[in-house]
């Protein structure tokens, strides 16, 4: 019921503007609205704060649909419900629940604030500082790569209180789009995800009341690193789709172009091809759901994660690829999608966690094993 729901939603009211927002890099407010009105933005939340009361696989199925369709609208409700809205439910305190996760199930988004120019895939490095003053922080510094910023009216912050404590002074900090001396920077010109805004912030001795403090002082990194391993579950969800996507595009083309004399599709040895990407997408999806089960049955799931985020990132890769040189020359232009699916692709392997950052954590959990 979840997936044609949101099939229907993605076909009727987000796929006549994809074209519209990849060119303009702007992501039309009908939208963002939509996804709110269809119950898209909060689906872990518990009905009494407005959310859906849905299950975590609920929300793989959800992002999954979205990126069949476009990977940006996708993103934009993954990050809402596996980064965003797990870190208030799990960590928050009853008056940050009511203040935050209401208004994140009904129209606020939130931004996730980790990385910065010298903290990438070694987050932990972080400089930003937020010094204690009397009741409240002064938080100092800036941060690249804040996905959805531009659209954002809630923004989870991770800062340093006592740098000499090194990462165990990383603390998560609640601020709000309009807190005075937060500046959201000039959104990055991408290659693909163009209508997800990703912006710097800066924050001008940002003042943030003690009360906004997430959880517990100094554990920012362990809710970091837990939140993350569930969101590559999410980013897994968003390249399978956006792969399954492409590949239900392209087939019916290949089936209908004829050359030589008969279908392209009739060829063997392009037959070989569309079934080796159909099995790898089949395998993608289930190491997918095999981590969203883990996550459900709470089980240990980190490998099973990350093993889901490589895979289906190079899946995407490769399908979208094969995909192009499947509907040939068309495939190139920015007539067909294909060439988009192409573009969304890339940042798959790059961003909640590169490849090879992936493949240190897979073979750090095989370690132990033996």
């Amino acid at each position: 019921m979840i997936k044609s729901t949101v099939k229907k939603f993605a076909e009727e009211q987000i796929a006549p503007l994809v074209s519209t927002m990849d060119e303009n890099a702007k992501m039309e407010k009908s939208v963002i609205q939509g996804l709110f009105q269809q119950g898209l933005m909060g689906i872990e939340i518990d009905t009494n704060y407005g959310g859906t009361g849905a299950s975590f696989f609920s929300s793989v199925l959800v992002v999954e649909e979205l990126a069949k369709v476009d990977a940006s609208v996708a993103l934009l409700c993954d990050l809402q419900n596996t980064v965003i809205n797990p870190l208030i439910m799990k960590h928050g305190t009853e008056e940050q629940k009511a203040t935050y996760l209401t208004k994140l199930a009904t129209e606020k988004i939130g931004s996730f604030c980790l990385s910065e120019a010298e903290a990438g895939s070694d987050s932990f490095s972080l400089k930003t500082r937020a010094d204690k003053k009397g009741d409240y922080y002064v938080i100092s510094g800036s941060k690249m790569w804040v996905t959805s910023a531009e659209y954002a009216g809630l923004f989870l912050v991770m800062a340093n209180v006592d740098s000499t404590l090194g990462y165990k002074g990383i603390t998560c900090f609640l601020v709000d789009r309009d807190t005075e001396g937060l500046h959201i920077g000039k959104a990055e010109n991408k290659l693909g995800i163009r209508a997800s805004s990703t912006c710097p912030l800066t924050f001008g001795n940002v003042k943030v009341p003690e009360a906004n403090v997430l959880g517990q002082i100094g554990h920012g990194y362990k809710y970091a690193i837990g939140v993350l391993n569930k969101g590559r579950i999410g980013i897994a969800a968003q390249m399978l789709g956006l792969a399954q996507g492409c590949f239900d595009f392209t087939i019916p083309y290949i089936k209908e172009r004829v050359q030589f004399g008969k279908r392209i599709f009739d060829f063997q040895g392009l037959q070989h091809q569309v079934a080796q990407v159909a099995t790898q997408l089949e395998a993608a999806r289930l190491l997918t759901y095999n981590a969203a089960r883990f996550v459900e049955a709470g089980r240990p799931f980190i490998k099973e994660a990350s093993m889901a985020k490589y895979y289906a990132s190079e899946i995407a890769g490769l399908t979208t690829s094969k995909c192009m040189e499947w509907m040939g020359g068309v495939g190139y232009t920015k007539d067909y999608p294909v060439e988009k699916y192409f573009r969304d692709a890339k940042i798959g392997s790059i961003y909640e966690g590169a490849s090879n950052i992936q493949l240190n954590t897979i073979a750090k959990c095989i370690d132990p094993e033996y």
